[in-house]
């Protein structure tokens, strides 16, 4: 199984750092699945303009194929202006939306108030709804004060959360791989 990690935007550290922090608890407690990190802000992608997902190329087609081919994901996002990156919801118009029915996937989010954990349930959700996807009841939602200077992670509430979330994830994702005949449709 592969766990792939998103840090969805262009700019910034912090998304990423949450991200990391989870896929290194998969893997210190889980070392038989496979973790991978894919920042978007290492790729030059395109603009999605409504084409067929298998006809971009470059860096663009790479990040279209390693998010196809992961099974389940933790999705990280700075929220500017209230709202997810346009850079991670660009991504997600690239995909395919059958590259991910049915996995799992687990939301992380950064941000400066505390009112804007809000933006998982308001948006993150709704879209990973419409991919038909199963949701990881729990989030993480880490504000700047949760981040030393060198921004890394020292809230111990925080470190429960992304602990609790990356048990969360490898649970549902073991138990839909068991039962995938009962979810499985054409």
């Amino acid at each position: 199984m592969k766990l792939l990690g998103i840090s969805g935007t262009v700019v910034g550290s912090k998304p990423k750092v949450v991200v990391q922090k989870v896929l290194d608890q998969v893997k210190q407690n889980h070392p038989e699945i496979e973790v991978e990190l894919l920042d978007l802000k290492d790729y030059n992608i395109q603009f999605c303009d409504g084409r067929d997902p298998s006809t971009y190329t470059g860096d663009t087609k790479e990040v279209i194929d390693i998010v196809s081919s992961a099974d389940f994901y933790i999705i990280g996002t700075p929220i500017f202006q209230g709202s997810i990156t346009g850079a991670l919801k660009n991504l997600f118009d690239l995909v395919h939306p059958k590259s991910l029915r049915n996995k799992v996937m687990g939301f992380i989010a950064t941000g400066g108030t505390y009112q804007h954990y809000l933006v998982i349930e308001n948006q993150l959700k709704p879209i990973s709804s419409y991919f038909r996807a199963f949701v990881a009841p729990g989030f993480v939602y880490a504000h700047n004060d949760h981040f030393s200077p060198q921004n890394e992670l020292v809230d111990m509430e925080l470190l429960e959360r992304v602990n609790s979330l990356s048990e969360e994830i490898v649970f549902m994702q073991k138990t839909l791989k068991e039962n995938k005949s009962y979810y499985e449709y054409s």
